[in-house]
């Protein structure tokens, strides 16, 4: 996953448009970004609220990762039949205790590569992966879906939610081999192939 420079710095462009009132600057609104399917900006408004209710300084890839299991019907799917879905949630909503407050004290960052800039409100990774997710829809020529999202989050191993699904038994790799399974169906590549 390639991401933006710019974490020291070097090479950040700085918007042209005033920076949101203080009161706004918080979890920033991106929700209304045209590159987002509706169903993926719903998602993110889920997030930040969830952020905003825990009392965390930035939505992070466990709150997109929650959203995304409780809204999307797809990204539910990608983890394929059994209790996992119910052992996952479980653990997401038990953020408030345990391994939840360890993160309070820190900012989710995989520290491998440079952080995306401009995304006031999500940690570092979080931004990442919402570019990501971005890019990834980009290439098949529609706006970023859960399943973008969600492909975007489990390749990275520093992920708070990665972290989550592996106490919860789930392994990662295989969430992302049925996803990738799943947009080759949706893009009919067996027939491509023949």
């Amino acid at each position: 996953m390639t991401r933006p420079h710019g974490a020291d710095g070097v090479g950040d462009v700085q918007p042209r448009t005033p920076r949101p009132p203080a009161h706004e600057h918080g979890i920033q609104r991106v929700d209304n970004d045209a590159r987002l399917s509706d169903e993926l900006a719903s998602v993110v408004g889920g997030a930040r609220r969830r952020a905003v209710r825990d009392g965390d300084r930035q939505i992070d890839t466990a709150h997109l990762l929650h959203s995304l299991l409780e809204s999307d019907a797809e990204v539910r799917a990608a983890f394929g039949e059994g209790p996992q879905i119910a052992r996952l949630l479980g653990y997401l909503v038990q953020r408030s205790i345990g391994y939840g407050l360890r993160w309070q004290s820190g900012v989710e960052d995989s520290g491998a590569v440079p952080v995306v800039t401009g995304a006031a409100g999500f940690s570092p990774l979080a931004a990442a992966c919402m570019e990501y997710a971005c890019v990834r829809a980009a290439e098949r020529g529609g706006p970023a879906r859960g399943t973008d999202l969600l492909a975007a989050i489990v390749v990275d191993p520093q992920a708070r939610a990665v972290e989550v699904l592996g106490r919860a038994g789930i392994d990662p790799g295989e969430v992302l081999t049925r996803l990738d399974g799943r947009s080759c169906v949706a893009e009919e590549c067996g027939e491509a192939a023949h």
